[in-house]
């Protein structure tokens, strides 16, 4: 009965460290997702800008 419980002790002990792990590695992966959308907002804006900048400068170029 004792090394049973000595047993269930060590898979619970177990259970609890990968739980934490993966606790870890989520909230590590939300900060990334969240510099990622940061970087690919600011990466839309700056297309954005440049395809106003290239726009104006098409409408300047005359026709013929």
């Amino acid at each position: 009965m004792d090394a049973e419980l000595k047993s269930l002790e060590e898979k619970v002990s177990q259970l609890v460290r990968f739980c934490q792990r993966l606790r870890d590695e989520n909230h590590a992966l939300r900060q990334r997702l969240a510099a990622e959308q940061n970087l690919n907002k600011t990466l839309h804006e700056k297309l954005d800008g440049a395809r106003a900048r290239l726009e104006s400068l098409l409408n300047r170029i005359p026709e013929s």
